[in-house]
């Protein structure tokens, strides 16, 4: 017999963090979830999903830019096998081309094309990502997609129906690609900057989960594509795990860094913690604490 309230080992995913460069600012693409979604339904995510068995098959590591050891010295998970870090790229690269469309590929062979459009309806049409990008003579581009932070969700049945352990990966959104929500899992597409679209959340005009509103305010900081991008390369991916508990009637989400997290060293810049009012995650100092 199961202990239904034990807790749930977390499932494997990746997310791809997409960055451009604008007038404003440096900006990074946001999708709406499906409301009639099981989790997360009606938010605003970077795209991303979990970590499929065909990521890890030979059939997609052969069509990888580099060795998959590489990319496990990339993650810096000693946990893992570099199997599993290889598949956490593809995950992140196959759910980039599903969710908005961007093809993160470059030439295996001279006739290559590189059609992001075909590469999504063939997905569509139900052929895998390896075939797709066989068929069209490419290979993953592993090397666009820089380890940014690692997510964990936290031990708290009140919050979501599934946990997952999710890498989030920056990239630079490829030239000449048009980035569009699928109209299945996702509904609407937003390029934004980080501190517009935590203003959008501050106002009630989208929905953020904390690990967007700590990833929006960490990019916040950035005036570039380029400088967060040599941010991300300069350190290996923290790990978070929020550590959530109720203080005087409210619900608090605390990082690592924080004087009630078991790990005492900073993860992230910003706050170490967030206070749930309703469905708002705010610091308790106000909402210009994200970007102090």
């Amino acid at each position: 017999m199961t202990d239904s309230t034990a807790p749930q080992i977390p499932l494997d995913a990746a997310t791809i963090v997409l960055l451009r460069d604008s007038d404003q600012g440096i900006q990074t693409l946001l999708l709406r979830r499906d409301t009639r979604l099981a989790n997360m339904a009606g938010m605003y995510v970077f795209p991303g999903g979990k970590l499929d068995a065909a990521d890890q098959e030979s059939a997609c590591t052969a069509l990888l830019d580099q060795p998959p050891a590489s990319l496990h010295a990339a993650l810096a998970e000693a946990a893992i096998s570099d199997s599993a870090a290889a598949g956490l790229h593809v995950a992140a690269l196959r759910e980039a081309l599903e969710e908005c469309g961007m093809l993160l590929a470059e030439p295996a062979r001279g006739d290559a094309r590189l059609d992001a459009v075909r590469a999504r309806q063939m997905l569509h049409d139900g052929q895998g990502f390896a075939q797709v990008l066989r068929t069209l003579g490419l290979r993953m581009a592993t090397r666009a997609l820089v380890p940014w932070s690692r997510w964990i969700t936290p031990i708290a049945p009140a919050l979501a129906t599934r946990r997952f352990d999710t890498r989030f990966f920056l990239a630079l959104a490829p030239a000449h690609q048009y980035a569009m929500h699928d109209n299945e899992e996702t509904t609407a597409s937003l390029w934004c900057t980080a501190r517009g679209a935590l203003e959008r959340y501050r106002d009630g005009s989208i929905s953020l989960a904390p690990p967007q509103i700590m990833s929006l305010a960490h990019l916040s900081r950035y005036a570039t594509a380029a400088q967060a991008l040599a941010a991300a390369r300069s350190q290996h991916p923290p790990t978070i795990q929020p550590h959530v508990f109720a203080q005087d009637g409210l619900q608090m989400h605390c990082y690592p860094g924080d004087a009630s997290h078991p790990v005492h060293q900073r993860a992230l810049p910003g706050p170490t913690r967030l206070v749930r009012d309703g469905n708002s995650f705010l610091p308790l100092q106000g909402f210009e604490a994200l970007f102090a």
